[in-house]
Protein backbone atom coordinates (compact mmCIF):
# COMPACT_ATOMS: atom_id res chain seq x y z
CA UNK A 1 0.00 0.00 0.00
CA UNK A 2 1.55 3.35 -1.35
CA UNK A 3 2.31 6.03 1.81
CA UNK A 4 -0.35 8.63 2.46
CA UNK A 5 1.62 10.94 4.93
CA UNK A 6 4.58 11.84 2.60
CA UNK A 7 5.17 15.86 1.39
CA UNK A 8 4.32 17.31 -1.81
CA UNK A 9 5.35 20.02 -2.69
CA UNK A 10 3.29 23.31 -3.69
CA UNK A 11 4.01 25.56 -6.17
CA UNK A 12 2.40 28.60 -6.43
CA UNK A 13 1.02 30.62 -9.57
CA UNK A 14 2.65 33.91 -10.23
CA UNK A 15 2.56 37.00 -12.41
CA UNK A 16 4.77 37.83 -15.04
CA UNK A 17 7.02 39.82 -12.59
CA UNK A 18 7.20 37.23 -10.22
CA UNK A 19 4.38 37.82 -7.77
CA UNK A 20 2.31 35.34 -5.81
CA UNK A 21 -0.99 35.36 -7.72
CA UNK A 22 -4.22 34.33 -6.58
CA UNK A 23 -5.53 31.00 -8.33
CA UNK A 24 -8.78 31.09 -10.12
CA UNK A 25 -11.54 28.87 -10.96
CA UNK A 26 -12.09 28.19 -14.78
CA UNK A 27 -15.20 30.98 -15.34
CA UNK A 28 -12.80 33.88 -13.58
CA UNK A 29 -9.67 33.24 -15.72
CA UNK A 30 -11.94 32.72 -18.68
CA UNK A 31 -13.88 36.24 -17.90
CA UNK A 32 -10.66 37.63 -17.00
CA UNK A 33 -8.84 36.60 -20.33
CA UNK A 34 -12.25 37.46 -22.75
CA UNK A 35 -13.11 40.97 -21.55
CA UNK A 36 -9.70 42.29 -21.78
CA UNK A 37 -8.45 40.56 -24.87
CA UNK A 38 -8.37 41.74 -28.40
CA UNK A 39 -7.69 38.48 -29.88
CA UNK A 40 -4.80 37.09 -31.55
CA UNK A 41 -3.06 40.45 -30.42
CA UNK A 42 0.36 39.61 -29.29
CA UNK A 43 0.71 41.34 -25.39
CA UNK A 44 3.89 42.52 -23.59
CA UNK A 45 4.31 39.17 -21.50
CA UNK A 46 1.84 36.78 -24.25
CA UNK A 47 1.12 35.77 -27.70
CA UNK A 48 -1.99 36.35 -29.03
CA UNK A 49 -1.96 32.55 -30.31
CA UNK A 50 -0.96 31.47 -26.52
CA UNK A 51 -3.95 33.60 -25.70
CA UNK A 52 -6.39 32.42 -28.06
CA UNK A 53 -4.96 28.45 -27.00
CA UNK A 54 -6.11 29.00 -23.12
CA UNK A 55 -9.50 31.07 -23.87
CA UNK A 56 -10.34 27.49 -26.51
CA UNK A 57 -9.34 25.33 -23.14
CA UNK A 58 -11.31 27.37 -20.97
CA UNK A 59 -14.38 27.36 -23.21
CA UNK A 60 -14.11 23.91 -22.74
CA UNK A 61 -14.36 23.76 -19.01
CA UNK A 62 -16.87 26.12 -18.46
CA UNK A 63 -20.66 25.28 -18.79
CA UNK A 64 -22.18 27.00 -22.39
CA UNK A 65 -24.34 28.60 -20.62
CA UNK A 66 -21.76 30.34 -18.98
CA UNK A 67 -19.86 30.87 -22.25
CA UNK A 68 -22.95 32.05 -24.24
CA UNK A 69 -23.32 34.66 -21.74
CA UNK A 70 -19.88 36.13 -21.52
CA UNK A 71 -19.91 36.30 -25.63
CA UNK A 72 -23.53 38.29 -24.94
CA UNK A 73 -21.09 40.15 -22.39
CA UNK A 74 -17.89 40.85 -24.26
CA UNK A 75 -19.82 42.28 -27.55
CA UNK A 76 -23.18 44.25 -25.79
CA UNK A 77 -21.21 45.72 -22.96
CA UNK A 78 -17.58 45.50 -23.30
CA UNK A 79 -17.80 46.26 -27.54
CA UNK A 80 -15.46 43.58 -28.24
CA UNK A 81 -15.53 41.92 -31.95
CA UNK A 82 -13.32 38.84 -32.62
CA UNK A 83 -13.44 37.55 -28.74
CA UNK A 84 -17.25 36.94 -28.70
CA UNK A 85 -17.16 35.48 -32.02
CA UNK A 86 -14.15 32.97 -30.79
CA UNK A 87 -16.39 31.98 -28.07
CA UNK A 88 -19.67 31.26 -30.02
CA UNK A 89 -16.95 29.26 -32.48
CA UNK A 90 -16.01 27.42 -29.32
CA UNK A 91 -19.15 26.60 -28.22
CA UNK A 92 -20.65 25.19 -31.71
CA UNK A 93 -17.94 22.47 -31.03
CA UNK A 94 -20.03 21.13 -27.88
CA UNK A 95 -22.85 18.71 -28.73
CA UNK A 96 -26.55 19.41 -27.70
CA UNK A 97 -25.70 23.15 -28.23
CA UNK A 98 -27.56 23.86 -31.32
CA UNK A 99 -30.24 26.89 -29.56
CA UNK A 100 -27.75 28.28 -27.51
CA UNK A 101 -25.52 28.84 -30.36
CA UNK A 102 -28.54 30.28 -32.64
CA UNK A 103 -29.60 32.62 -29.78
CA UNK A 104 -26.08 33.71 -29.11
CA UNK A 105 -24.59 34.03 -32.89
CA UNK A 106 -27.64 36.25 -33.34
CA UNK A 107 -27.21 38.53 -30.92
CA UNK A 108 -23.17 38.64 -31.08
CA UNK A 109 -23.05 39.40 -35.00
CA UNK A 110 -23.81 43.50 -35.15
CA UNK A 111 -22.18 44.52 -38.43
CA UNK A 112 -22.91 42.81 -41.51
CA UNK A 113 -18.70 41.95 -42.10
CA UNK A 114 -19.33 39.79 -39.32
CA UNK A 115 -21.43 37.21 -40.80
CA UNK A 116 -18.36 35.97 -43.14
CA UNK A 117 -15.84 36.79 -40.13
CA UNK A 118 -17.54 33.75 -38.06
CA UNK A 119 -17.55 31.26 -41.03
CA UNK A 120 -14.15 31.95 -41.64
CA UNK A 121 -12.77 31.50 -37.89
CA UNK A 122 -15.32 28.26 -38.26
CA UNK A 123 -13.26 27.50 -41.47
CA UNK A 124 -10.14 28.49 -39.69
CA UNK A 125 -8.92 24.71 -39.07
CA UNK A 126 -10.55 23.33 -42.19
CA UNK A 127 -13.50 23.72 -44.30
CA UNK A 128 -16.95 21.70 -42.53
CA UNK A 129 -20.24 21.75 -42.93
CA UNK A 130 -21.89 24.26 -40.61
CA UNK A 131 -23.81 22.88 -37.89
CA UNK A 132 -27.25 23.47 -37.69
CA UNK A 133 -27.15 25.87 -34.32
CA UNK A 134 -24.98 27.96 -36.81
CA UNK A 135 -27.06 28.26 -40.00
CA UNK A 136 -30.02 29.31 -37.87
CA UNK A 137 -27.74 31.49 -35.78
CA UNK A 138 -26.30 33.37 -39.24
CA UNK A 139 -29.47 32.95 -40.79
CA UNK A 140 -31.35 35.30 -37.81
CA UNK A 141 -28.46 37.60 -38.24
CA UNK A 142 -28.95 38.07 -41.70
CA UNK A 143 -32.22 39.90 -41.56
CA UNK A 144 -30.83 42.46 -39.04
CA UNK A 145 -28.89 44.51 -42.33
CA UNK A 146 -30.08 47.10 -44.22
CA UNK A 147 -29.11 48.31 -47.87
CA UNK A 148 -26.03 50.84 -46.72
CA UNK A 149 -24.87 47.98 -44.25
CA UNK A 150 -24.37 45.28 -46.65
CA UNK A 151 -22.99 47.17 -49.57
CA UNK A 152 -20.73 48.33 -46.58
CA UNK A 153 -19.38 45.19 -46.16
CA UNK A 154 -19.38 43.44 -49.55
CA UNK A 155 -16.11 43.12 -49.63
CA UNK A 156 -13.68 40.71 -51.75
CA UNK A 157 -12.98 38.55 -49.03
CA UNK A 158 -12.04 35.14 -47.72
CA UNK A 159 -15.75 34.50 -47.26
CA UNK A 160 -18.57 37.10 -48.96
CA UNK A 161 -21.46 37.88 -47.56
CA UNK A 162 -23.39 36.02 -50.84
CA UNK A 163 -21.52 33.49 -49.66
CA UNK A 164 -22.65 33.11 -46.05
CA UNK A 165 -26.27 33.85 -47.46
CA UNK A 166 -26.18 30.68 -49.32
CA UNK A 167 -24.68 28.64 -46.98
CA UNK A 168 -27.27 29.53 -44.11
CA UNK A 169 -30.34 29.46 -45.95
CA UNK A 170 -31.50 32.65 -44.66
CA UNK A 171 -35.80 33.62 -45.50
CA UNK A 172 -36.11 37.69 -45.84
CA UNK A 173 -38.14 39.07 -44.07
CA UNK A 174 -40.53 40.63 -46.72
CA UNK A 175 -40.27 41.46 -49.87
CA UNK A 176 -38.21 44.21 -49.90
CA UNK A 177 -35.64 42.55 -48.26
CA UNK A 178 -35.90 39.64 -51.15
CA UNK A 179 -35.25 42.25 -53.38
CA UNK A 180 -32.41 43.57 -51.79
CA UNK A 181 -30.77 39.70 -50.91
CA UNK A 182 -31.04 39.17 -55.02
CA UNK A 183 -29.05 42.75 -55.91
CA UNK A 184 -26.54 41.04 -53.20
CA UNK A 185 -26.58 37.57 -55.01
CA UNK A 186 -26.35 39.74 -58.19
CA UNK A 187 -23.54 41.56 -57.17
CA UNK A 188 -25.61 44.67 -58.20
CA UNK A 189 -25.81 46.65 -55.15
CA UNK A 190 -25.52 50.18 -54.48
CA UNK A 191 -22.15 51.33 -53.90
CA UNK A 192 -22.64 52.66 -49.87
CA UNK A 193 -22.02 56.43 -49.86
CA UNK A 194 -19.31 56.33 -47.39
CA UNK A 195 -15.37 57.68 -47.66
CA UNK A 196 -13.69 55.02 -48.38
CA UNK A 197 -16.03 54.57 -51.12
CA UNK A 198 -15.46 57.83 -52.92
CA UNK A 199 -11.68 57.14 -52.59
CA UNK A 200 -11.19 54.41 -54.27
CA UNK A 201 -13.06 55.85 -56.97
CA UNK A 202 -10.56 58.88 -56.71
CA UNK A 203 -11.64 61.26 -55.24
CA UNK A 204 -10.46 64.39 -53.58
CA UNK A 205 -10.24 63.25 -49.76
CA UNK A 206 -10.57 66.95 -48.34
CA UNK A 207 -13.47 67.11 -50.99
CA UNK A 208 -14.94 63.78 -49.88
CA UNK A 209 -14.78 64.47 -46.25
CA UNK A 210 -16.12 67.67 -46.01
CA UNK A 211 -19.37 66.80 -48.18
CA UNK A 212 -20.23 63.53 -45.90
CA UNK A 213 -19.76 65.97 -42.88
CA UNK A 214 -21.71 68.81 -44.09
CA UNK A 215 -24.62 65.89 -45.30
CA UNK A 216 -24.35 64.15 -42.09
CA UNK A 217 -23.41 60.76 -43.21
CA UNK A 218 -19.45 60.81 -41.27
CA UNK A 219 -20.50 58.98 -37.73
CA UNK A 220 -18.98 59.75 -34.78
CA UNK A 221 -16.54 56.88 -34.27
CA UNK A 222 -15.52 57.06 -38.37
CA UNK A 223 -14.72 60.78 -37.08
CA UNK A 224 -12.91 59.30 -33.99
CA UNK A 225 -10.90 56.56 -36.07
CA UNK A 226 -10.55 58.78 -39.16
CA UNK A 227 -9.34 62.38 -37.71
CA UNK A 228 -5.62 62.40 -38.13
CA UNK A 229 -6.25 61.57 -41.85
CA UNK A 230 -9.25 64.17 -42.19
CA UNK A 231 -6.64 66.82 -41.07
CA UNK A 232 -3.90 65.85 -43.06
CA UNK A 233 -5.95 65.70 -45.96
CA UNK A 234 -7.27 69.82 -44.87
CA UNK A 235 -10.36 69.43 -44.07
CA UNK A 236 -11.95 72.46 -42.52
CA UNK A 237 -11.83 71.85 -38.38
CA UNK A 238 -14.67 73.88 -38.02
CA UNK A 239 -17.06 70.80 -39.78
CA UNK A 240 -15.36 68.59 -37.52
CA UNK A 241 -15.91 70.12 -34.33
CA UNK A 242 -19.53 70.56 -34.94
CA UNK A 243 -19.91 66.67 -35.70
CA UNK A 244 -18.00 65.83 -32.28
CA UNK A 245 -20.95 68.39 -31.11
CA UNK A 246 -23.61 66.01 -31.95
CA UNK A 247 -22.04 63.50 -29.44
CA UNK A 248 -20.31 60.14 -30.53
CA UNK A 249 -22.29 57.15 -29.38
CA UNK A 250 -21.02 54.11 -28.02
CA UNK A 251 -17.15 55.15 -27.61
CA UNK A 252 -14.92 53.79 -25.04
CA UNK A 253 -13.51 56.70 -23.29
CA UNK A 254 -9.80 55.72 -24.43
CA UNK A 255 -10.90 56.43 -27.88
CA UNK A 256 -10.88 59.57 -26.94
CA UNK A 257 -7.63 59.46 -25.51
CA UNK A 258 -6.34 58.47 -28.17
CA UNK A 259 -7.60 60.67 -31.18
CA UNK A 260 -6.43 63.74 -28.90
CA UNK A 261 -3.10 62.70 -29.05
CA UNK A 262 -3.00 63.06 -32.51
CA UNK A 263 -5.19 66.23 -33.35
CA UNK A 264 -4.13 68.25 -30.58
CA UNK A 265 -6.14 71.63 -31.86
CA UNK A 266 -9.35 69.71 -31.42
CA UNK A 267 -8.65 68.55 -27.98
CA UNK A 268 -11.02 70.76 -26.56
CA UNK A 269 -13.98 69.34 -28.93
CA UNK A 270 -12.97 66.11 -28.28
CA UNK A 271 -13.26 66.67 -24.65
CA UNK A 272 -16.18 68.13 -25.19
CA UNK A 273 -17.91 65.58 -26.60
CA UNK A 274 -16.22 62.46 -24.41
CA UNK A 275 -17.91 64.23 -21.28
CA UNK A 276 -20.98 64.89 -22.96
CA UNK A 277 -20.96 61.07 -23.76
CA UNK A 278 -20.62 60.13 -19.83
CA UNK A 279 -22.73 62.43 -18.53
CA UNK A 280 -25.87 60.04 -17.98
CA UNK A 281 -23.54 57.82 -16.05
CA UNK A 282 -24.23 56.56 -12.61
CA UNK A 283 -22.75 58.47 -9.78
CA UNK A 284 -20.35 57.30 -7.31
CA UNK A 285 -21.44 58.51 -3.69
CA UNK A 286 -18.72 59.39 -0.72
CA UNK A 287 -15.04 59.50 -1.45
CA UNK A 288 -12.93 57.73 -4.39
CA UNK A 289 -8.99 56.94 -4.29
CA UNK A 290 -7.94 55.55 -8.05
CA UNK A 291 -4.29 54.57 -8.01
CA UNK A 292 -3.25 53.82 -11.57
CA UNK A 293 -0.55 51.64 -13.04
CA UNK A 294 1.55 53.19 -15.55
CA UNK A 295 4.60 50.53 -15.60
CA UNK A 296 5.97 49.97 -18.45
CA UNK A 297 3.70 46.90 -19.99
CA UNK A 298 0.72 49.31 -19.78
CA UNK A 299 2.59 51.26 -22.90
CA UNK A 300 2.08 48.28 -24.93
CA UNK A 301 0.00 49.10 -27.65
CA UNK A 302 -3.63 46.89 -27.85
CA UNK A 303 -3.20 45.71 -31.41
CA UNK A 304 -0.27 45.85 -33.81
CA UNK A 305 -2.05 47.85 -35.66
CA UNK A 306 -3.44 50.06 -33.55
CA UNK A 307 -2.85 53.22 -31.60
CA UNK A 308 -4.04 53.18 -28.40
CA UNK A 309 -2.23 51.55 -25.44
CA UNK A 310 -3.13 49.95 -21.79
CA UNK A 311 -2.38 53.78 -20.73
CA UNK A 312 -4.58 54.88 -22.62
CA UNK A 313 -7.74 52.99 -21.36
CA UNK A 314 -6.57 53.31 -17.87
CA UNK A 315 -6.43 57.15 -18.72
CA UNK A 316 -10.13 57.07 -20.31
CA UNK A 317 -11.23 54.79 -17.24
CA UNK A 318 -9.45 57.87 -14.56
CA UNK A 319 -10.69 60.70 -16.80
CA UNK A 320 -14.27 58.74 -16.31
CA UNK A 321 -14.19 58.16 -12.64
CA UNK A 322 -12.95 61.68 -12.18
CA UNK A 323 -16.43 63.04 -13.47
CA UNK A 324 -18.39 60.22 -11.35
CA UNK A 325 -17.12 60.40 -7.76
CA UNK A 326 -18.65 63.28 -5.11
CA UNK A 327 -14.66 62.93 -4.06
CA UNK A 328 -11.92 62.18 -5.78
CA UNK A 329 -7.94 61.38 -5.05
CA UNK A 330 -5.62 60.15 -7.67
CA UNK A 331 -2.06 59.09 -7.55
CA UNK A 332 0.13 56.29 -9.92
CA UNK A 333 2.04 53.74 -9.47
CA UNK A 334 5.70 51.98 -10.74
CA UNK A 335 8.59 52.11 -9.53
CA UNK A 336 7.48 54.51 -6.81
CA UNK A 337 3.77 56.22 -6.05
CA UNK A 338 3.25 59.72 -6.86
CA UNK A 339 0.31 61.46 -5.90
CA UNK A 340 -1.42 63.91 -8.52
CA UNK A 341 -3.71 66.51 -8.47
CA UNK A 342 -7.56 65.83 -9.03
CA UNK A 343 -8.02 67.83 -13.00
CA UNK A 344 -10.40 66.83 -15.26
CA UNK A 345 -10.53 65.53 -19.00
CA UNK A 346 -7.17 65.48 -20.89
CA UNK A 347 -5.64 67.40 -18.58
CA UNK A 348 -5.73 64.62 -15.64
CA UNK A 349 -4.47 62.21 -18.82
CA UNK A 350 -1.60 64.14 -18.99
CA UNK A 351 -0.96 63.99 -15.29
CA UNK A 352 -1.19 60.21 -15.31
CA UNK A 353 1.35 59.73 -18.51
CA UNK A 354 3.95 62.59 -16.69
CA UNK A 355 3.80 61.28 -13.61
CA UNK A 356 6.88 59.35 -13.59
CA UNK A 357 8.96 56.90 -15.65
CA UNK A 358 6.87 53.88 -17.24
CA UNK A 359 9.07 51.20 -15.29
CA UNK A 360 8.44 48.43 -13.00
CA UNK A 361 5.33 47.37 -11.28
CA UNK A 362 4.97 47.59 -6.99
CA UNK A 363 1.44 48.01 -6.07
CA UNK A 364 1.98 46.58 -2.88
CA UNK A 365 4.42 49.00 -2.01
CA UNK A 366 2.50 51.97 -3.56
CA UNK A 367 -0.92 50.86 -1.35
CA UNK A 368 1.19 50.35 1.65
CA UNK A 369 2.84 54.57 1.19
CA UNK A 370 -0.97 55.42 0.73
CA UNK A 371 -2.23 53.42 3.91
CA UNK A 372 0.18 55.51 5.84
CA UNK A 373 -2.07 58.70 4.97
CA UNK A 374 -4.76 59.87 6.77
CA UNK A 375 -6.74 61.14 3.30
CA UNK A 376 -6.30 57.85 1.92
CA UNK A 377 -7.04 55.52 4.82
CA UNK A 378 -10.62 57.60 5.52
CA UNK A 379 -11.61 56.67 1.52
CA UNK A 380 -15.23 55.13 0.94
CA UNK A 381 -13.37 53.00 -2.35
CA UNK A 382 -10.64 52.36 -3.49
CA UNK A 383 -10.13 51.65 -7.16
CA UNK A 384 -6.88 50.12 -8.75
CA UNK A 385 -6.61 49.92 -12.38
CA UNK A 386 -3.61 47.38 -13.40
CA UNK A 387 -2.46 44.64 -15.77
CA UNK A 388 -1.75 42.85 -12.43
CA UNK A 389 1.54 41.67 -13.01
CA UNK A 390 3.20 42.53 -9.86
CA UNK A 391 6.33 42.69 -8.53
CA UNK A 392 5.09 42.77 -5.21
CA UNK A 393 1.70 41.47 -5.13
CA UNK A 394 -1.21 43.49 -3.32
CA UNK A 395 -2.09 45.06 0.16
CA UNK A 396 -4.76 43.68 1.79
CA UNK A 397 -8.14 46.19 1.35
CA UNK A 398 -8.57 48.71 3.77
CA UNK A 399 -11.34 50.55 2.62
CA UNK A 400 -15.20 49.75 3.18
CA UNK A 401 -15.17 48.98 -0.65
CA UNK A 402 -12.07 48.21 -2.92
CA UNK A 403 -11.78 47.57 -6.82
CA UNK A 404 -9.72 46.13 -8.83
CA UNK A 405 -9.67 46.67 -12.15
CA UNK A 406 -7.71 44.53 -14.39
CA UNK A 407 -7.07 45.84 -18.46
CA UNK A 408 -4.70 42.69 -19.87
CA UNK A 409 -5.74 38.95 -20.44
CA UNK A 410 -2.75 37.45 -18.88
CA UNK A 411 -3.13 33.92 -17.27
CA UNK A 412 -2.75 34.99 -13.40
CA UNK A 413 -3.92 38.08 -11.50
CA UNK A 414 -3.44 38.90 -7.80
CA UNK A 415 -7.07 40.57 -6.69
CA UNK A 416 -8.72 37.92 -6.17
CA UNK A 417 -9.57 38.00 -2.16
CA UNK A 418 -8.23 40.33 0.21
CA UNK A 419 -10.99 42.20 0.30
CA UNK A 420 -10.54 43.42 -3.23
CA UNK A 421 -13.86 43.13 -5.60
CA UNK A 422 -12.12 42.06 -9.21
CA UNK A 423 -13.38 43.59 -12.23
CA UNK A 424 -11.92 42.93 -16.22
CA UNK A 425 -12.64 45.13 -19.13
CA UNK A 426 -11.84 49.13 -19.88
CA UNK A 427 -15.32 49.97 -20.46
CA UNK A 428 -17.22 52.57 -19.33
CA UNK A 429 -19.66 50.01 -18.24
CA UNK A 430 -17.10 49.86 -15.26
CA UNK A 431 -18.56 52.82 -13.36
CA UNK A 432 -22.26 51.37 -14.00
CA UNK A 433 -21.47 47.82 -12.45
CA UNK A 434 -19.46 49.62 -9.45
CA UNK A 435 -22.66 51.64 -8.95
CA UNK A 436 -24.65 48.89 -9.10
CA UNK A 437 -22.99 46.54 -6.60
CA UNK A 438 -22.99 49.65 -4.14
CA UNK A 439 -26.63 50.15 -4.30
CA UNK A 440 -27.51 46.42 -4.16
CA UNK A 441 -25.24 46.04 -1.07
CA UNK A 442 -27.05 48.94 0.44
CA UNK A 443 -30.48 47.38 0.06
Amino acid sequence: MAKMNVWKPMFPVRTHEGAVAQKMDAKSELRRTVLTCLLWEDTFYEKGNDIAKRIAALAAENKPEVVAALAREARGKMQLRHAPLFLTRELARRQGTGRLVAETLEDVIQRADELGEFVALYWKEKKQPLAAGVKRGLARAFTKFDAYQLAKYDRESAVKLRDVLFLCHAKPRDQAQAVLWKKLVENTLEPPDTWEVALSTGKDKRENFERLLREGKLGGMAVLRDLRLMLASGVDPKLVRERLDQGVARALPFRFVTAARYAPRLEDALEKAMLKGIAGFAKLAGSTGLVVDVSGSMNYKLSKKGETTRMDAAAGLAILLREKADEFTIATFSDTCIELPPRQGFALRDAIVGSQAHSGTYLKRALRQLHDKAAWRELDRLIVITDEQSHDGILQAWTPRAYAVNVAPYKHGISYGNGWTHVDGWSERIVDYIAAVEAQAAA
